[in-house]
């Protein structure tokens, strides 16, 4: 049996060092082993490790984590972005709300979230930022950091949100108080209605009936709800993943990488220089008809 072996160099985007570093490994093994070395875009790998798991077929994407938030249909051999945050991504916003409000890191702000906003019972208001299929988050995270300067607000610190935390509902339904539960809550429900909103507008333009969720926040399994609600109002489904390939790991990379070079795509080593802003859209995928 022959065997396929490639080294796939994530090639953006991200940040310059951590970049500049994989560069350099997968340049120095491909010339040690003698072994092809093909440039990987880190949106492109979500997007097919998510494919081959699922085995969905060709859904709107919605590509959510730290660093990107896109809407995404596939068109003419290129990942058309339809929508796309104007300002910060949502996986950023979730992590800058938690240290504001002192959640753990471990074993991931997002995560901590998520099961905090389980326990929240006040729908807070909060800005709604849709413009067309992008949105803009920086204004909600903001406005939702306020509210823990407001004089209702009540830290982990005080009664009403340990009882919160140790599982005892409805202890201040009678007070106008805000627990850090409760902005959870608040943030979750508006940023993914933010999302549904959006990702239903691609949809409809391109008369897709499935969605298929990609990228860290995608482990998420409110959002994972509330997008499988949408859908199937319009006779679709949600496809999405574990925390095993919503995460970033190596063997997306691995799989884009493959893809390519059974197109006999592969990079030579005066072009694997890396782009800290390699555009999904600006990929040529050569394995998609």
């Amino acid at each position: 049996m022959e065997l396929e072996a490639e080294f796939g160099s994530y090639q953006g985007p991200g940040m310059g060092t951590p970049l500049q570093v994989g560069a350099l490994v997968a340049r120095t093994l491909s010339l040690l082993h003698n072994i092809p070395l093909v440039g990987v875009n880190h949106c492109v790998g979500h997007i097919e490790m998510g494919r081959q798991i699922t085995s969905s077929h060709n859904p709107i994407v919605l590509y959510v984590s730290g660093g990107n938030t896109q809407v995404i249909a596939y068109s003419q051999q290129r990942y058309r972005i339809f929508g796309e945050t104007l300002d910060i991504a949502i996986g950023n916003c979730l992590d800058r709300f938690a240290r504001v409000i002192g959640l753990s890191n471990d074993p991931s702000p997002g995560y901590n979230i998520e099961l905090e906003a389980k326990k929240g019972t006040r729908l807070v208001n909060l800005p709604y930022g849709t413009k067309g299929m992008d949105v803009t988050l920086a204004g909600l995270l903001s406005a939702v950091e306020a509210y823990v300067q407001d004089k209702r607000y009540r830290s982990w610190a005080s009664d009403q949100a340990r009882a919160l935390s140790n599982g005892i509902n409805g202890v201040h339904e009678d007070e106008d108080l805000i627990t850090p539960q409760d902005l959870c809550f608040s943030l979750q429900e508006t940023t993914f209605a933010m999302l549904v909103e959006i990702t239903e507008r691609a949809m409809a333009h391109v008369g897709a009936r499935d969605v298929l969720i990609v990228g860290g926040v995608g482990c998420n399994l409110r959002l994972q709800k509330m997008m499988g609600i949408m859908a199937s109002e319009r006779g679709g489904r949600v496809f999405a993943t574990d925390e095993s390939f919503c995460i970033d790991n190596g063997i997306m990379i691995a799989q884009a990488g493959l893809l390519a070079l059974r197109m006999g795509q592969v990079t030579p080593l005066e072009k694997s220089s890396v782009t800290q802003r390699y555009r999904t859209d600006a990929v040529h995928v050569s394995w998609r008809a």
